[in-house]
């Protein structure tokens, strides 16, 4: 066997990755011009912004539940996490987005499912998930489905689980009067500039957990 030296491999792996993130530039930006409002970016998410949006997920504590999968950038961060692909589903209504995760990601569970009635669709049960892990562009959609969609996840997380959740905004992306009404906190998680647009992460929890 022919042996290579190891800077060849170090191309070779920094030539996939690149290849990985030109793939996801295309992808979401040709579901950007047909649905804009749903994509919210024209860009995918960076890996700066995905290590913030997975920091506290235990891989050996729990089922996790992704919303938003869009072309994998937190996916692979859950992943990267060491949690089993067996603990995660993800949610993407988008059928190409979908169809990629599938893909690239042949054993993880892709749900075509929206959100706000997830629990319909997922392997597990209400309380078996320790984080909902959320790429929705919630400042483009009204506070009822923000209810909605949070309603369903604090169903599906366990005691002391949470919802986690990016916006490019300094405040959180859902109102005090929807928090209020569901029992939520929210605290913010972290930032990056490091991220088209700089983005704020969010962490949603119960009052008192």
């Amino acid at each position: 066997m022919q042996y290579k030296p190891k800077h060849s491999r170090a191309i070779a792996l920094r030539n996939s990755e690149f290849g990985i993130r030109a793939t996801e530039y295309l992808d979401f930006l040709a579901a950007w011009v047909k649905k804009p409002r749903q994509t919210a970016s024209v860009v995918p998410s960076s890996r700066y912004l995905a290590r913030l949006m997975v920091e506290q997920i235990d891989p050996t504590d729990g089922r996790v539940l992704e919303l938003g999968g869009g072309t994998g950038v937190f996916t692979r961060a859950i992943l990267h996490t060491g949690l089993p692909p067996e603990k995660l589903e993800v949610v993407e209504i988008n059928p190409a987005f979908a169809r990629g995760l599938r893909r690239h990601f042949p054993h993880v569970s892709v749900l075509e499912t929206p959100a706000q009635i997830v629990s319909t669709a997922t392997a597990g049960e209400p309380g078996d998930y320790q984080t909902v892990v959320s790429g929705l562009p919630l400042l483009a959609m009204d506070r009822h489905m923000h209810h909605d969609i949070l309603s369903e996840s604090f169903r599906m997380l366990r005691p002391g689980g949470s919802f986690v959740q990016f916006t490019y905004s300094m405040r959180p992306p859902v109102s005090r009067d929807v928090m209020d009404a569901l029992g939520l906190d929210v605290v913010r998680a972290g930032q990056t500039v490091r991220n088209f647009p700089p983005a704020t992460v969010f962490r949603f929890f119960r009052h008192g957990e």
